[in-house]
């Protein structure tokens, strides 16, 4: 059995010109299908909550104790830095060429379409997946039965 994803993503542009263009369209469409493959969690570093990179860095610190401050200052950064690679999506190499960030695909668009672009923001779903609310009822009321 595959699983199957559905994304909803908001991308802006400045015109509806631009929106109905067919090269911007399959330009989202190419975003979206890399949010479904790539599974990011966040559109880019500003919106990764600082507990969980303070979080990230303790558990990074911790697997490179015992070096030199220096030595375990630039471990630890090179780490965050594939950690925002992983968890941005602008951060993310591509699914069509991995050697183009998003970010720089964005850029690409924008010299292209001549219009500023934005991404901001997405919803990744698994179909069949129990939603948020559904799996803090569902015990309680099997529970009951």
């Amino acid at each position: 059995m595959q699983a199957r994803f559905d994304v909803l993503v908001e991308v802006n542009c400045e015109t509806d010109f631009v929106a109905k263009n067919e090269n911007f369209r399959a330009f989202v469409k190419d975003i979206t299908l890399h949010i479904a493959a790539a599974h990011p969690l966040y559109v880019s570093r500003d919106d990764v909550p600082g507990a969980l990179i303070e979080a990230e860095r303790e558990i990074y610190k911790a697997q490179v104790k015992g070096k030199p401050e220096t030595v375990m200052n630039k471990i630890v950064d090179g780490k965050l830095e594939k950690f925002y690679s992983t968890v941005c999506l602008l951060e993310q190499g591509f699914i069509k060429n991995p050697d183009q960030t998003i970010r720089e695909l964005v850029s690409a668009k924008i010299a292209e379409l001549g219009e500023n672009i934005v991404i901001r923001r997405f919803t990744r779903y698994l179909v069949g997946e129990a939603l948020a609310h559904d799996a803090a009822v569902a015990p309680a009321s099997e529970a009951a039965a």
